[in-house]
């Protein structure tokens, strides 16, 4: 390569290990750091979150990012491409409003764990406020066309706009609303014996079984507990997750991390040759939900997942499940329920949580509503989408981490990963050999080989529609979604509509 990319190449990687850095920190807060250091937390994570803006958004990378020459159709190309995108983005916001957004985030992140645990909404409200009205001056020094939403949606969906994913939406909710009537028509499931007292060693010590066998390269990754599971990259190498654990909800901690495994391996299967760039990590948040979601749900969730590891678990809580059939347990946890909290929703009703959050942070966006509103009209579209009251503000609006850390735009990914993980998880059940056998004899390594070789290696080399585009042969689809709930849970409770 010519002195001119080694030098612009230098400079990226600085910046790559400055992020990382800061995000090593905010890692440490969930998982280790003691309540009395929030402030100077919040310090040291602003001052490498500036550093790491000024240093990209400086005129040496600017001017080297228009005149290197690369060659064509190459990972260097790629890379000045992505660099480029990123860097007109990144130069519209100023460094200190990066310093003032990574501060309050930081303050906003413990008041909100306080919040939660004390169902004291009025504790975090001021600090959303300040949040808020932060991103709303995000979204205008970024600058949109239609929506200030854009702005923020485009930082983890890049190319999406807010009107497709309400066409999106607005399709999916005109053909989920008559399965999910349909569905509360039928008898109930029984799932009693999951909420069976257990202990969470032996949840935890299952969890890190599971965890080995599907792929997750512990060597370069590992598990931690945290009040809300994520996942985190700071390089190919080291790649974490965390999980949360109840006594009382034997599946809580089981589904969390090998949902938070599909995103550690996502990150983990990234090509070697980009550690270090900025195209080392998912190409969105979209496609990453939708590998969290594949394992979690079409795998983990499947009938020939649990054949397979059904008497070993069954082993390790026998008081819970010793007299549970296979079937039985199936049903249990693909059982369709009105439930307040996100991450512990059915697949079917899933998404009508992502609707509501993205219809309340549009509102917010565009000032029609402000933080102490929040939990009111929370209760009410609770009431509207899912039909079910919201007794505390910790089973309702103080739920989630997002808004604490400034994430106003990124609920809608998760939906959208939804809709990504059934139109690659078809494809790959097509290209696999035995595809059930294998899940049902504990076999996944041509599974995680085709993700691999058709989604992680790219990184962000490719767009998440170039890869959807890629290797299914379509754009993002509402159709295989809904062709695999009417399939999976017509099984579970009759023909549905």
């Amino acid at each position: 390569m010519s002195p001119k990319f080694n030098e612009l190449l230098a400079l990226l990687n600085t910046v790559h290990d400055l992020e990382a850095a800061a995000e090593l920190l905010q890692w440490d807060q969930e998982v280790n750091m003691p309540d009395a250091a929030t402030e100077s937390r919040a310090r040291q994570v602003a001052t490498l979150s500036r550093a790491a803006h000024e240093q990209f958004t400086s005129e040496q990378v600017g001017d080297l990012l228009h005149c290197v020459e690369v060659p064509p159709n190459s990972w260097q190309a790629d890379l000045i491409r992505v660099a480029r995108e990123d860097h007109e983005r990144a130069r519209r916001i100023p460094a200190a409003l990066v310093s003032r957004l990574a501060i309050a985030s930081g303050r906003a992140k413990a008041a909100w764990r306080q919040a939660r645990q004390d169902d004291d909404y009025a504790r975090f409200a001021p600090h959303l406020e300040t949040i808020i009205a932060l991103c709303i001056e995000k979204a205008h020094a970024i600058g949109f066309k239609e929506h200030p939403y854009d702005a923020l949606l485009d930082e983890y969906e890049p190319g999406m706009t807010t009107a497709q994913v309400r066409d999106l939406f607005g399709s999916l909710r005109n053909d989920l609303v008559p399965i999910v009537k349909a569905i509360a028509a039928r008898p109930a499931v029984t799932d009693s014996f999951l909420r069976t007292t257990t202990d969470t060693t032996a949840q935890w010590d299952f969890g890190m079984g599971l965890l080995r066998r599907i792929g997750y390269d512990l060597s370069r990754g590992r598990q931690d507990t945290s009040a809300h599971p994520f996942s985190t990259s700071f390089s190919v190498h080291d790649v974490r997750i965390t999980t949360r654990l109840h006594a009382n909800n034997l599946c809580s901690g089981l589904f969390s991390t090998l949902h938070e495994a599909g995103h550690g391996m996502y990150e983990q299967g990234v090509d070697p040759k980009l550690e270090g760039t900025l195209l080392a990590r998912g190409t969105s948040l979209g496609m990453h939900e939708s590998q969290s979601r594949l394992w979690e749900n079409q795998i983990g969730r499947s009938l020939p997942f649990w054949r397979g590891f059904y008497p070993d678990l069954q082993r390790a809580f026998p008081q819970a499940l010793d007299q549970v059939p296979l079937n039985a347990f199936y049903q249990a946890i693909n059982k369709v329920t009105a439930s307040p909290i996100r991450v512990e929703a059915d697949e079917v009703t899933y998404n009508l949580h992502i609707m509501l959050r993205f219809e309340i942070e549009q509102l917010l966006v565009e000032q029609k509503v402000g933080a102490a509103e929040l939990p009111d009209l929370w209760r009410t579209k609770m009431r509207e989408y899912l039909g079910i009251n919201i007794n505390s503000d910790t089973d309702g609006v103080l739920q989630d981490i997002h808004w604490s850390l400034g994430a106003i735009g990124y609920y809608p990914t998760y939906a959208l990963g939804n809709l990504m993980s059934a139109q690659i998880f078809a494809c790959a059940k097509e290209a696999i050999p035995d595809f059930d056998d294998n899940i049902a004899r504990g076999i996944f390594g041509p599974l995680g080989a085709w993700l691999t070789s058709n989604i992680h290696q790219w990184g962000r080399t490719r767009t998440a529609s170039q890869i959807v585009q890629t290797v299914t042969g379509g754009a993002v689809s509402t159709r295989p979604w809904l062709a695999y709930i009417r399939q999976k849970y017509g099984g579970i409770y009759g023909g549905l509509p």
